[in-house]
């Protein structure tokens, strides 16, 4: 008797499983990070500290509880900055979420090159790119890879303290 209800509810969980796997697995698209905003914090001879502000939007049906994120910001063709991020939030179903990356750079080997190859020390519209993965606490699928591409205005962030975005 009790194998005769072990198979059908073994058949039932394994269905679940794979119902549940496909929905939060394969159907999950990417979130979409934007650099919104740079704020110069502090800097000296050896080494800058900024302040990135980043925009995530969720184009998924679901939730997505963030739990933290590793990334690789490349401005100019040139890698800037990478790290972790253990900010934790709830990215809202089609939502959007911002948060704060405190980024520490080297000025000869990051900063330093940035504003050399702006060219007459003009850095508005500064190329960058940021790639990394998201992780959440939901479904199979825990890490997400992301990329995306814009431009920034730095001058602003070396002057006043703030930036204003600009997309391509």
């Amino acid at each position: 008797m009790l194998k005769r209800l072990a198979r059908p509810f073994v058949l039932l969980l394994t269905a679940a499983l794979l119902t549940g796997c496909t929905t939060l697995g394969s159907e999950l698209v990417a979130p979409s990070l934007e650099v919104t905003g740079v704020q110069m914090l502090s800097t000296d001879m050896f080494a800058q500290k900024f302040k990135i502000r980043v925009l995530v939007e969720n184009p998924n049906d679901l939730d997505l509880p963030v739990r933290g994120l590793e990334y690789q910001i490349i401005m100019m063709g040139d890698s800037f900055a990478d790290g972790t991020s253990t900010d934790v939030f709830l990215l809202p179903a089609r939502g959007e979420a911002e948060f704060d990356m405190l980024v520490t750079t080297n000025f000869v080997s990051s900063f330093g090159r940035l504003i050399s190859r702006a060219g007459g020390g003009k850095l508005e519209d500064i190329d960058y790119e940021i790639t990394g993965k998201i992780y959440v606490d939901k479904g199979v699928l825990r890490r997400i890879p992301f990329s995306h591409r814009g431009t920034v205005d730095f001058s602003r962030a070396l002057k006043s303290g703030k930036s204003e975005p600009r997309q391509l």
